[in-house]
């Protein structure tokens, strides 16, 4: 596989997460009393998405990796939310909640292709 196709999938991931993020607060929906939870579910399963997309870009290997360059990338993006109107950054969603999508991802990602794998091979 050449690179561009292997590096596609977090490319694309970067630039979705910076499109949501370059939203103002003023035109972001709202989603009443389950506004928290949802919003931080989506900081998690964007950077598990992204930690997955640099593991393949990566071309598998070095997870360790693709969880610090999806932390480098959390870290950055809310340094950019401090220049969006209505928005600040926020140690906690990259601490917290972009850190355990990271890893949930990435684990996730770990099981379903031991799941996948033929029994001998495991």
């Amino acid at each position: 596989m050449n690179t561009l196709k292997r590096w596609l999938p977090a490319l694309l991931m970067m630039a979705l997460i910076f499109g949501f993020s370059s939203i103002p607060s003023t035109a972001m929906p709202e989603f009443g009393g389950l506004d928290f939870s949802i919003k931080k579910f989506g900081h998690a399963l964007g950077y598990g998405l992204l930690a997955r997309a640099y593991l393949r870009g990566l071309g598998g290997k070095r997870p360790w990796l693709a969880w610090s360059m999806a932390l480098a990338y959390a870290a950055l993006d809310e340094f950019h939310q401090s220049f969006v109107p209505g928005r600040g950054p926020s140690v906690w969603d990259v601490l917290l909640f972009d850190n355990l999508g990271a890893l949930a991802g990435l684990w996730a990602g770990s099981l379903l292709r031991k799941r996948n794998q033929p029994k001998g091979e495991r």
